[in-house]
């Protein structure tokens, strides 16, 4: 499993609990004796009444003890063949469930299975034809009872859909990104930067957010966030200190070109006027500095040798 499904089930495991105020908490699935048959997560409902509040999906885990996740992020296949390995997921956890009923009557029941994704993909839309009952949330009745697909690009900016909405993609998800950078810590945005696949364009953006204030807290924030990316990669911290070597050999070499060229003027008793002083000052071409005093050897005036 890559870095962003580990990011994304990481934020379901955390914010859950916390998102539905204690009515579900999130927990590692067991492994299901099917050589390795396991899902992203199980959804465990412990307060069904407090899920009337909240935004869809979470009002339709209302009559279950728990709800099987499949998420498929931006990059992730969402074709016939990962959607029936789910429905194999499902059915496999559904099988355990009964087994686990070791006294009669067994659990009679269907294990709900939520897939969530960025969109609706068009061969489901096709085939299947998924009612929408709520932004960004449809049921798919065809492949099994209580099979919903969540569409995190559709799903309303809302706190409480903060774990469904990770799953976003494009444009949406940089939508997501620049609305929840103040609304969660330093860590969570950092690691939501490096996980999920914005456009460098909006991660830019974000990161440059924290330091925009001069207020001295907002400064401190953005130096904390410089010091956890340059703790997190030893390679950056080595291209940059490279680069501040070389920016400061750079910066010598042309004082020196400056200095060696004024001594030429002043030995050849050609006086330098404010302007031309400025000019010699501006230039940061180590080449032309060095024409420059190549010329001054010779030249009857400073003009001529600035040419």
């Amino acid at each position: 499993m890559g870095q962003p499904d580990l990011f994304a089930k990481r934020t379901f495991a955390e914010e859950t609990e916390r998102l539905t105020r204690g009515a579900i908490t999130w927990q590692d699935p067991p492994e299901i004796r099917l050589e390795k048959v396991q899902c992203d997560g199980l959804l465990l409902i412990h307060r069904p009444a407090l899920l009337v509040e909240l935004a869809a999906p979470w009002p339709e885990a209302r009559g279950h003890e728990e709800v099987m996740v499949e998420l498929k992020l931006a990059g992730d296949h969402v074709d016939r063949k990962a959607i029936e390995r789910a429905l194999l997921r499902r059915q496999a956890r559904q099988l355990q469930r009964v087994e686990e009923q070791e006294e009669p009557p067994p659990w009679a029941g269907h294990e709900p299975l939520w897939l969530v994704a960025p969109h609706v993909p068009e061969w489901l839309r096709r085939v299947y034809a998924p009612k929408r009952f709520a932004p960004g949330c449809y049921r798919v009745d065809p492949l099994g009872h209580c099979v919903l697909w969540v569409a995190a690009n559709e799903l309303p900016l809302r706190d409480e859909l903060i774990a469904f909405l990770v799953a976003r993609s494009g444009r949406a998800l940089d939508e997501f990104g620049r609305w929840v950078a103040g609304r969660r810590p330093i860590e969570w945005v950092l690691a939501m930067l490096e996980y999920l696949a914005m456009s460098a364009t909006t991660r830019e953006e974000l990161l440059w957010t924290f330091g925009k204030a001069e207020d001295p807290e907002v400064e401190a924030r953005r130096q904390r966030i410089l010091e956890v990316l340059l703790e997190a990669s030893p390679q950056v911290q080595e291209r940059l200190i490279e680069k501040g070597i070389e920016k400061g050999i750079g910066k010598g070499r042309l004082a020196e070109a400056r200095a060696a060229l004024r001594r030429v003027f002043a030995r050849r008793q050609l006086a330098l006027s404010p302007v031309e002083d400025a000019r010699i000052e501006a230039c940061v071409e180590l080449a032309t500095l060095e024409r420059w005093h190549d010329q001054a050897i010779t030249a009857t005036s400073v003009f001529e040798a600035l040419q």
